[in-house]
């Protein structure tokens, strides 16, 4: 960017830091303007660069190189939550491929490199610029999203944040405390739950977000456009057909022991206190479960798990029975879209839901708006209106409505313990970023794995999985519709092991063959 800048005569330090920090909008722009003047390149062996140029350039071509990387082609991201357990663990670190799907274009281009949507050291600071914007525009990619995909994507209810609870979604907020709207109204105090129970406090300042800037989900696309999509018992039915549940899919289960085997009750302490070496040994998250009831010396238990492990949990001579915890059909939960009365939907009884198609038109009335009004209004920017029992798109009166893209249903594998799909609607194809394509490390998070997750790092180099804080079998790992592939972190090792060899037996050679010289 800088030499191209230079040789159209744009040499001042203004035009410097114009080409270093938005060369991709900038040169473009160069190209466009009549007055440009190509003078060529400056002749560089006449020009001796002192140390502290030759350091600048290096540390600005790796900064343009790793943004072209990073903004086209991969991406480095972390698992923060538990949402995609036991396919996805909490402390994998892996590498998204944006040309799966396609590059997106940046709608923002004017951004602090490297970092998301907030500069670092700030909690609520922006980190790009909205006085310059882009369209929505994708690059040809190897493929489309399928059904099983593991897909990284930008948070749908992120386009509005409340910036004092960013973890949490502001349309919730706002429903929960029976308001229409907080914009503007930072001094309007809401409910939260925290540490000391409910607290009224204030809801502070709330700030709109463009898609390249919203949080980043990983899930699983359980549904594509044009699937009729449903849950039936906890079982997910496409097209009113049965689908195979992942391996790793985790329900709650209530499991009945004699004894305290998993944890038991502190009473002085009202707390919860685990048997944390049983739930190590079975890769049982501490808080994903709890005691439920106590009956003489019968204890039943809330406990999170996958099949295979709720089967090895079963076989336990302590264990008395394990019974899935399943949400009754029509048990109307306020938190699952769409959020309406009039859809009696659950966790675990869902739909029917048919995903817009790009092109494809429905028959729209008051009954079923809701389940595509915010599609219209927030996605496809149309004015949406409901005057008694007619239905206005842009101030004409409609009956159907022709979509303008493909929208999909992700869910996370911890089926009963994921924000997805089920709370906050469908994820338009605009806000899709890529696929995971490989773990490289991972790490185990002390909170989750309160025994090996706490044994130091230089002390789990010589421990197992099972005993140290590495993932062993989680180095180096390709990631597909199952999890990961096996690991591939001692062919790694044999590979730069005898380049290294092949590099230090050269070197020595060519060091005796000076020598005789």
């Amino acid at each position: 960017y800088l030499l191209t800048a230079k040789a159209f005569n744009k040499r001042s330090f203004q035009d410097k830091a114009i080409a270093f920090l938005f060369g991709y909008v900038y040169l473009p722009y160069l190209g466009f303007q009549k007055d440009t003047v190509y003078v060529g390149a400056e002749d560089q062996s006449k020009i001796k660069p002192s140390m502290a140029r030759e350091w600048t350039e290096a540390i600005v071509f790796a900064v343009i190189a790793a943004t072209v990387i990073r903004t086209f082609f991969f991406e480095a991201f972390t698992i923060p939550t538990s949402s995609l357990e036991k396919s996805m663990m909490v402390g994998d670190y892996l590498f998204v491929s944006k040309v799966s799907y396609g590059a997106k274009i940046p709608n923002t281009p004017l951004s602090f490199p490297f970092v998301h949507h907030t500069l670092p050291g700030t909690a609520t600071t922006k980190s790009f610029l909205e006085w310059f914007k882009l369209p929505y525009f994708r690059l040809p990619g190897f493929g489309d999203v399928k059904n099983n995909d593991i897909v990284v994507f930008n948070y749908p209810d992120g386009d509005t944040v409340a910036l004092n609870f960013q973890n949490q979604s502001y349309y919730q907020i706002i429903r929960d405390n029976n308001y229409s709207s907080l914009y503007n109204k930072p001094n309007v105090n809401i409910r939260m739950h925290g540490e000391n129970g409910e607290q009224n406090v204030p809801i502070g300042e709330v700030s709109a977000r463009p898609v390249d800037k919203r949080e980043n989900y990983v899930k699983r696309c359980v549904a594509i456009a044009g699937d009729k999509f449903e849950i039936r018992d906890a079982e997910i039915y496409i097209n009113d057909k049965h689908v195979e549940t992942p391996e790793h899919a985790q329900y709650h289960y209530f499991v009945k022991t004699k004894g305290f085997t998993f944890g038991e009750y502190n009473y002085a302490a009202q707390s919860f206190e685990p048997n944390v070496r049983v739930l190590d040994k079975y890769d049982i998250y501490v808080d994903e479960m709890g005691i439920r009831d106590i009956k003489n010396d019968t204890v039943e238990y809330l406990i999170n798990m996958p099949l295979a492990t709720m089967l090895k949990v079963k076989a336990l001579s302590s264990v008395i029975s394990v019974i899935k915890e399943i949400t009754p059909k029509d048990q109307y939960e306020s938190r699952i879209f769409p959020h309406s009365k009039h859809y009696k939907w659950n966790n675990d009884n869902f739909g029917p839901l048919v995903l817009p198609k790009v092109g494809m038109t429905i028959n729209i009335d008051t009954n079923n708006i809701v389940l595509y009004d915010r599609i219209i209004v927030n996605y496809e920017l149309n004015k949406l209106e409901v005057k008694g029992d007619k239905i206005f798109i842009n101030g004409a009166e409609a009956k159907t409505y022709t979509f303008k893209m493909d929208y999909y249903f992700m869910m996370g594998d911890n089926r009963q313990n994921s924000a997805d799909s089920r709370y906050w609607g469908m994820v338009p194809m605009d806000h899709i970023v890529g696929k995971p394509v490989f773990v490289w490390m991972s790490i185990k998070d002390p909170a989750k794995n309160p025994v090996s997750g706490n044994v130091g790092i230089f002390k789990s180099f010589t421990q197992d999985s099972k005993k140290g804080k590495f993932r062993w079998e989680r180095f180096f790992c390709f990631v597909n519709e199952d999890g990961l592939s096996r690991s591939y972190l001692v062919h790694f090792l044999i590979i730069v092991g005898g380049i290294s060899g092949f590099v230090y037996i050269r070197n020595k050679r060519a060091a005796r063959n000076v020598k005789k010289k």
